[in-house]
């Protein structure tokens, strides 16, 4: 039985106010900050990257699938409004609450070293999370912190056995088990969106990506013996019904994407 769990995905954008601090760039739009910050990085890689050290980015959107007990909720943390200090407040209160399952892809990659260097940065206290069994004995072997520890599944890290060149992304894991993958936008697509003011369809898309995640990890979960019988297409019946009545666009549209669960290669 699936209990607890909550799975999270963040969108970023160049911290471009980061960039001015750092190298004196007061006088620059943010656009041509950001382009600055690419130029850098592009230089320190002999141009084989323009993807930013991970504490040059800032958050602006944190999704969420939870599960727990009867309940299943798909949302963003905080109103669109919300500063990025709110959104990491929200995310580590919400384990501090909980103490749930973490589920992510890339989550040890990305994520949460970014999320790390935000709440440095607004100074924001997570207790839970950053708990190693100095005052809960049951987190010495089993933290968020350890890489082959089970309180934080990287789905990404997991499947591919620890073997950065076995990683996939997760757009192509979603679709070859028979799930939409991303719709009508990508990671690339996030700084332009958010320049024009799109910060709603970001949230959107994070949304969709973090549906994404939850479905491939049904999957695992059947594949480990967890989701036996008829638990994992009660599983995907549940977020059927979800996805219906939520009344959302890109809900709507998630669910269009994704065909009849009993002709997908993941009930094959």
């Amino acid at each position: 039985m699936l209990n607890n769990i909550f799975v999270f995905d963040i969108e970023t954008v160049p911290d471009v106010d980061a960039a001015r601090r750092l190298w004196n760039l007061k006088d620059l739009s943010d656009e041509n900050v950001a382009k600055v910050m690419v130029a850098k990085r592009q230089q320190e890689t002999d141009g084989g990257s323009d993807f930013l050290r991970h504490h040059l980015y800032r958050v602006v959107a944190i999704a969420a699938v939870f599960r727990s007990d009867d309940r299943l909720n798909v949302w963003s943390l905080g109103e669109e409004d919300a500063s990025e200090a709110d959104l990491l407040r929200r995310f580590f209160e919400g384990l501090e609450r909980y103490t749930p399952t973490l589920v992510s892809w890339n989550g040890g990659g990305f994520d949460l070293p970014v999320l790390h260097y935000r709440a440095l940065l607004h100074g924001i206290p997570a207790t839970r999370y950053w708990e190693t069994g100095n005052d809960d004995h049951t987190f010495r072997y089993n933290n968020y912190l350890g890489r082959f520890h089970w309180r934080h599944i990287d789905l990404m890290d997991v499947l591919s056995g620890y073997q950065p060149r076995a990683a996939a992304p997760l757009h192509d894991i979603a679709g070859l088990l028979g799930f939409p993958g991303k719709l009508g936008m990508s990671g690339k697509d996030v700084w332009p969106s958010y320049l024009a003011g799109g910060l709603p369809a970001i949230r959107a898309y994070c949304e969709t990506d973090v549906l994404n995640t939850w479905l491939v990890y049904l999957n695992f979960e059947r594949m480990r013996g967890n989701l036996l019988g008829d638990a994992y297409a009660d599983e995907l019946a549940r977020v059927r019904r979800y996805l219906a009545d939520s009344g959302k666009p890109h809900f709507q549209e998630f669910l269009a994407a994704w065909p009849d669960a009993a002709a997908t290669p993941a009930n094959s």
